[in-house]
């Protein structure tokens, strides 16, 4: 079975450093605990041709070499966006909380969610929190997203993650219990993007715990490749 390794700086009191194998990657959609929050998502998306869900939630598969920690990415064609999300990792000892990016792309979604998800990378953050030092607190936890526009940052998503489902919740979903399968990497759903969804060639995305004041943060850089035939 092919595997990612991803390298994470734990924040801790007993701060360490450790290596997860990944083997699979889980994106959870439509995962708003509001349900007319997930109306909006959904018409948000309508307005750019893509069909609602089968059922909510719903749990994506991607491919695990998928799932990067870099700081630029490249696209194929103009139509891509990114979308910040809490990310679930369960390493060998511990279960794992960072930032990341749901990025895809949204010309392919009117044809397939599935194979627009499949046709960008996932990036995330080098840094991660034990879940066990923020489950307490979950719902306080806050997401930010910024782009670049005209030449200045713009503020793209904002949020707490008391409107997404709880992480166990989403866990029990996808596995049947609240456990995650070892080296499995679920991101667990975003927040509205204010003024539409639209593309950047600049993402910056933090998760920040109020509770016990600091933040994970990440920004990559998006490079467009030409569709050419």
């Amino acid at each position: 079975m092919p595997v990612t390794n991803l390298y994470f700086d734990i924040i801790a009191k007993d701060a360490a450093a450790v290596t997860v194998p990944i083997h699979d990657l889980v994106v959870a959609g439509w995962t708003g605990r509001d349900a007319e929050a997930v109306r909006h998502h959904v018409d948000e998306l309508a307005a750019i041709g893509v069909p609602g869900p089968s059922t909510v939630p719903l749990y994506y598969r991607g491919s695990q070499s998928l799932v990067l920690q870099a700081d630029a990415i490249q696209v194929l064609g103009s139509g891509t966006s990114g979308e910040v999300e809490p990310v679930l990792i369960q390493g060998a000892d511990d279960l794992l909380v960072t930032v990341g990016s749901d990025h895809t792309d949204r010309d392919a979604e009117s044809q397939s969610i599935a194979l627009a998800k499949q046709a960008c990378p996932k990036v995330l953050a080098n840094q991660a929190w034990r879940f066990a030092d923020v489950v307490d607190h979950w719902d306080a936890l806050e997401l930010t997203a910024t782009i670049n526009e005209n030449a200045r940052a713009v503020t793209y998503q904002q949020g707490s993650l008391a409107e997404i489902r709880p992480p166990l919740e989403l866990i029990a979903g996808f596995a049947g219990d609240p456990v995650l399968p070892a080296g499995t990497v679920m991101l667990c759903g975003t927040v509205p993007a204010i003024g539409g969804i639209r593309a950047s060639t600049q993402f910056k995305m933090r998760l920040y715990d109020p509770v016990l004041d600091r933040a994970i943060e990440h920004q990559y850089a998006i490079a467009v490749l030409p569709i050419i035939s």
